[in-house]
Formats: C-alpha cells, structure tokens, sequence
C-alpha cells in the first residue's frame, strides 16, 4: 500500500464535524477533481473508499450524488468512477462553494477535501534518490493560492508551481509533511513519517561511518605500504644494530603488513601512542611520502 493510499484511508475514517465544514471540505474536494457544467456536478475517482467517503459526507447534508459511469482503466488496473449531481434545486451546490474558509476548523476541512481530491504523498524508500514529497494539485490558479494561504495560515513549510496546466502547492520537507498531516487529523501517517525518517537517518549515519572508516582504512594501508617499503630496505645489519624495541617494532610491521595501528601495538603490547612514536623514530621524515 503507497503512503498516499495509507493517507487517504485513515482520513476517511472521520467524518469532519458540523455541516459547514462538511461543505468545506466538499468544496476543496470538488474543486481538486470535480467539475461543474449546466447539467449538474461531477467528480470521478480511482478510489472507492474515498468515493464512499465523500457520498457519505454529501449524504449527511442532504446532498445527494449518484453513479453515473465506471470505466475500466487497463493502465492501474481499476475502475474510474463518475459521480453526479443532477438536481432541479441547485441551491445546494451553491452552498458547498460559498463557503468562506475563515475558521481553523474549515481550513482543516479544506486542506483534508483537498488531499482526498487531488493529493499525494510520497517517501524516500531503500535506495531511490527521491525524498520527501507532499503535492495537492488544483486546475484553478485561485483555488492554488487559496491552499497557499492555508499552508502559510498553519505555518507549513511550501511552495507553489505551475504544471501543464494545473497549479500544485507541494512540500518537499519532512517537517512540512509532518506538519501537514497533523494539521488534517493523519496521525496514524504521522507515525509511519516519522519510524522512516528515523530509519533513514539511521541508514545515512551508518554508511557515513563505513565511508570514513573506509578512508581511513585506505590512509592507513597507505601508511602501512610506506613504512614497509623503507624498513624492507634495510640491510641486516642495520637492524641489528637497532634498540631492541625499534627492531621489534621493524620487525613486527614488516611482517604484519595489513595490521591497523591499533592491532600493530596489541600485538607488540605498547599503546598506539607508543608505536606511532617507535615508528617516527625508525622512518626518516621524507620517507613517508
């Protein structure tokens, strides 16, 4: 299940409270994937439950819509569903859209009806370069900058962009997302946002670590390849002729070349500080280059 299908769903489970704002979000989600022509209103939708969803919204204030056609899409697989409004009163359509989104609670309604209509949501997932990426996508440019309003009136992270030729407010931001899905009532969604971020962020520090640590491996069997190259040349006699702890220490590196700095002074039971000192002394300065 897509995180926009996990959205969706959980806020179809609420019905928002008092007749006004069931208009509200009516009206958000009419004007997101709904039409209007003389005949009456319409809206189609890929999503049964969200279709449920918004007849019973319509149903509870006496707004009645019918089914009017279900295409088959060979593409996803599932039915398109067309829903209409007929009625000879058309004082009850006029009522969804002048509502004035002027309280808290219908500005939640709208940006919820909104989502439902025209919105999507996704999340980085395993290896895609993808991040984060909130879009609810209207066809009217005022109906756009009405939702822009409502990000800025909630504090939502945002933007808005023309596509084709729809207008799309999106957030490309974790704690936009966040935000927004706390402001529309998803906190089942909210949670599932925040276990994956902790996991990626989990993920990015874990390969930060092997990255560096894999420098740092690489620095030091550079060293390491140094070190021995010089002390190799060494004549015999020249060892020999070595404090006992210097030649041990010769000794030990060339004959454990793949030994960390760390495993080199286990082994010779003296502390790192101790052998990088040991081997200061034994590889003159220009030699580690």
């Amino acid at each position: 299940m897509s995180f926009t299908t996990e959205i969706k769903r959980e806020l179809t489970k609420t019905l928002p409270e008092g007749r006004e704002c069931r208009f509200t979000l009516l009206q958000a989600f009419f004007k997101t994937c709904g039409w209007r022509t003389e005949e009456g209103l319409f809206f189609v939708s890929e999503n049964e439950s969200v279709a449920a969803y918004i007849l019973d919204v319509a149903e509870s204030c006496r707004f009645r819509m019918s089914l009017r056609e279900a295409v088959r899409d060979p593409k996803h697989g599932r039915d398109k569903l067309t829903f209409s409004h007929t009625g000879e009163d058309g004082a009850d359509v006029e009522e969804i859209f002048a509502q004035d989104v002027d309280t808290e609670e219908r500005a939640r309604a709208f940006l919820k009806g909104a989502f439902l209509g025209g919105g999507s949501c996704i999340l980085p997932h395993g290896e895609r370069r993808t991040g984060y990426h909130l879009e609810l996508v209207f066809p009217a440019l005022a109906d756009a900058e009405l939702c822009g309003e409502l990000f800025e009136r909630f504090l939502l992270l945002g933007g808005m962009v023309e596509r084709a030729d729809k207008h799309v407010v999106y957030s490309k931001s974790r704690e936009g997302i966040g935000d927004f899905l706390s402001v529309v009532g998803a906190q089942r969604a909210l949670r599932t946002l925040t276990l994956t971020a902790a996991a990626r962020d989990e993920s990015n520090n874990r390969n930060r670590l092997e990255n560096c640590m894999a420098g740092n491996v690489d620095r030091s069997m550079t060293a390491s390849a140094l070190q021995i190259r010089y002390l190799s040349s060494l004549r015999e006699s020249e060892l020999i002729l070595l404090p006992e702890p210097l030649r041990e220490t010769a000794e030990a590196r060339i004959q454990n070349p793949t030994l960390t700095y760390s495993e080199l002074a286990g082994l010779l039971g003296i502390s790192k500080s101790c052998l990088q000192r040991r081997l200061k002394k034994l590889i003159p300065q220009g030699e580690k280059k």
